[in-house]
């Protein structure tokens, strides 16, 4: 008797650990960060994200697509205006397709909107920025029911930012003004949907600032040597905060 209650009990273990795997399917939304244009030879951040998640206990799976969009900002990825908000429906009716998949957004814009000139819609004022962040997650979570999405803090860029598009220090103070639009926006989300979207990282902002000679790639500008995009180790660090992120919301 006290045989069959082990195995019964080892049985019941072996069932919980299985079930208790999370597989994932993310559709990654960005820039150029997102995209990867600063890690030359090497892989974007959602790749060393993914390889993460991918080590970490309770995870069986980890599907992914990046659409990151050199360039862009929150009013390019409005549903409606025919430009970059159809590859994230895209990306996610492939993966929606995994039913024992959660699918996840995760997504980080914020760098050209702060420009002051170039990008489209830039500059983009805090209060429009959340109302765009807002209109894109809404649509998601609508197009996607069970789906979940985690928003980044947008990273740091040196004040001397200007290549075809004009950022300096006037960009950079107002890309800081759109991380507390972020988190309220969350908060909202908190009653209005809730355990749907989450915070995601919020420390890469200060790790590049403070470690920007060697996490950033140097780009000559029309003010000097400017730091905007991450380096190839910079790529790597980025992509392991998100995934850090990502888990603990799982």
């Amino acid at each position: 008797m006290k045989v069959k209650n082990l195995i019964t009990a080892i049985l019941l273990i072996v069932c919980f650990q299985t079930f208790a795997q999370t597989k994932l399917s993310i559709v990654f939304i960005g820039n150029s960060i997102t995209q990867g244009k600063g890690g030359d030879n090497g892989f974007p951040p959602p790749t060393h994200a993914v390889n993460y998640l991918k080590e970490q206990k309770g995870i069986d799976d980890v599907a992914y697509i990046n659409v990151g969009r050199s360039g862009s900002t929150t009013v390019d990825w409005l549903p409606g205006t025919g430009k970059y908000f159809v590859l994230a429906t895209t990306a996610a009716d492939s993966l929606y397709q995994q039913k024992d998949h959660q699918l996840l957004f995760s997504m980080k814009l914020g760098t050209n909107d702060s420009a002051i000139q170039g990008p489209n819609g830039a500059p983009v004022s805090k209060e429009d920025y959340k109302k765009n962040v807002r209109t894109i997650v809404s649509e998601l979570l609508k197009k996607y029911p069970g789906s979940k999405v985690v928003i980044h803090h947008p990273i740091w860029y040196s004040t001397n930012t200007y290549n075809r598009s004009k950022y300096l220090a006037e960009g950079l103070e107002r890309l800081q003004t759109y991380v507390p639009e972020l988190d309220d926006l969350i908060s909202e989300y908190k009653t209005s949907e809730p355990g749907r979207v989450f915070k995601g990282d919020t420390k890469a902002f200060k790790y590049f600032k403070k470690h920007h000679l060697k996490l950033f790639k140097p780009e000559n500008g029309q003010q000097g040597v400017f730091y905007l995009h991450p380096n190839v180790e910079g790529v790597a660090v980025l992509g392991k905060y998100w995934g850090k992120a990502i888990s603990k919301i799982l």
